[in-house]
């Protein structure tokens, strides 16, 4: 007999569920809220969903594993020590849980991302007794990193991050060289450390790798501390949903919003999301949205902008398109937007003063113009805003650049300086929305669309990082 453990990646929030089965029953690790997909792989396997388990309560998602098992009718696993408003099964630190005859769960106390997190030794079957195939690390031991200790408070984070490594020594004692490691967050999660270095590991890899398995436990509180940036708002909503138990999804069309709709809900000040790529948005859009592509992290950057509970309006050139981000918010429990709107930009307007689009420059554009030769057809900056993370702009920045995080845009649009705006991030995705939410503040902006690595190589002027 073989386990398969079959990955379920949600690119889009950084995280992988899990589906383990030895061919005729299967667990289920950490489901993400749309649990329609792992009922789909577990029918195309043809295995029953008998144990779902929660490694710990989510802060970055809402969980499906409460739908999953009511469902299927599986075994609910959720840490005894976590008071949650539903039935579960309670587990422990030390607990052996039966799957089938051929697998078993044996279940490891590994606090640090939480309080009550635990991981899960998938054990198989064999002449010789069980054996150790992997362990499911949720927000303990990632690849090449760990999942991040002050999601629950500062006053909490130092303190948890010695729990966190003791934590991953603990299971680099416990388990052989060759065991996988099967971790939900790194692959893009504001609930890590840092990102994943690999796409897949080991115990024995991450004792050569892993900070947390070289470094001494003071050395890496401090540098693990000192890494750590800002995290997601909507954060805050998630672990009490989690506790609360989630409802079911509801994932059904929503209401359509004509041209005079669209007015007034942006008249209101209502967030009206453009998920058309970034590059159409630039070309023409409807003046007063924001555009949030879903080539990018939708749901992340909107869940963080957004006061919580304020209606969302979703245009797109499909109806599917519509689905997707749909599915994509359910996921941090924004359920139902408030209307939506496909096709194009001339059929969401009332007028065709209304269309707008946004001028758009490159950095080697931007290199020219600090030289004082601005490119034809483009305005000279006066101000050069960097809306990165705070850890982007420490590891280097343009000369004279304002830095004003995206997530805190629009509470200080006051304290970009008058004038002309070029704005920039890593790629263009956030660039695209702070530009929009200038033009909609009535500042006269142009986007920079390009790889902030290229920067310094097209000649842009770069601040002293000595």
């Amino acid at each position: 007999m073989t386990v398969e453990v079959s990955v379920i990646a949600t690119s889009s929030l950084g995280d992988r569920s899990y589906l383990a089965s030895d061919g005729r029953v299967a667990i289920v690790v950490d489901p993400q809220r749309d649990i329609d997909r792992v009922l789909h792989l577990a029918g195309a396997k043809g295995v029953r969903v008998t144990h779902v388990v929660e490694t710990h309560l989510h802060n970055d998602y809402v969980s499906g594993g409460l739908e999953l098992a009511r469902i299927t009718g599986a075994h609910y696993l959720v840490a005894a020590a976590d008071r949650v408003g539903f039935d579960r099964m309670p587990v422990a630190d030390g607990d052996a849980v039966p799957v089938s005859d051929d697998l078993r769960l044996r279940v490891v106390g590994t606090p640090g991302h939480t309080f009550h997190h635990l991981s899960y030794v998938l054990d198989e079957a064999g002449d010789g007794g069980w054996s150790p195939v992997g362990v499911f690390t949720g927000g303990s031991l990632l690849f090449g990193t760990t999942g991040r200790t002050d999601l629950l408070g500062q006053r909490h984070a130092h303190d948890l991050a010695h729990h966190q490594h003791a934590s991953a020594r603990k299971l680099a004692d416990l388990l052989p060289d060759g065991a996988q490691v099967w971790p939900t967050h790194g692959f893009g999660s504001f609930c890590s450390a840092s990102q994943a270095d690999a796409p897949e590991s080991t115990i024995g890899r991450e004792r050569a790798a892993n900070p947390v398995l070289r470094l001494a436990a003071d050395r890496f509180v401090t540098e693990t501390l000192a890494g750590l940036d800002a995290y997601p708002a909507y954060y805050a909503h998630m672990g009490v949903a989690n506790a609360a138990g989630p409802a079911p999804v509801d994932l059904t069309p929503v209401a359509r919003a004509d041209a005079d709709e669209l007015r007034r809900r942006i008249a209101a000040g209502e967030w009206v999301v453009d998920l058309r790529h970034r590059k159409a948005y630039a070309a023409s859009h409807l003046a007063g949205t924001v555009g949030l592509g879903l080539d990018g992290p939708m749901s992340t950057w909107l869940g963080w902008l957004i006061d919580w509970g304020a209606p969302i309006t979703l245009l797109a050139e499909t109806p599917d398109q519509v689905a997707d981000a749909q599915r994509e918010l359910v996921r941090i429990g924004i359920d139902r937007p408030a209307a939506q709107a496909t096709g194009a930009p001339e059929q969401w307007a009332a007028a065709r003063s209304e269309v707008r689009e946004l001028t758009v420059a490159d950095f080697d554009a931007l290199a020219a113009a600090q030289a004082g030769d601005t490119p034809a057809g483009l305005r000279a900056p006066q101000v050069v805003l960097d809306v990165r993370m705070t850890n982007e702009w420490k590891a280097g920045h343009v000369d004279g650049a304002v830095h004003v995080p995206l997530p805190d845009l629009p509470t200080r649009l006051a304290d970009v300086p008058a004038g002309t705006v070029w704005v920039h991030c890593g790629s263009g995705y956030r660039a695209t929305a702070a530009a929009s939410l200038l033009a909609n503040a009535g500042r006269d902006v142009v986007l920079i669309d390009d790889m902030f690595g290229r920067a310094e190589a097209a000649g842009v002027r770069m601040a002293s990082t000595a």
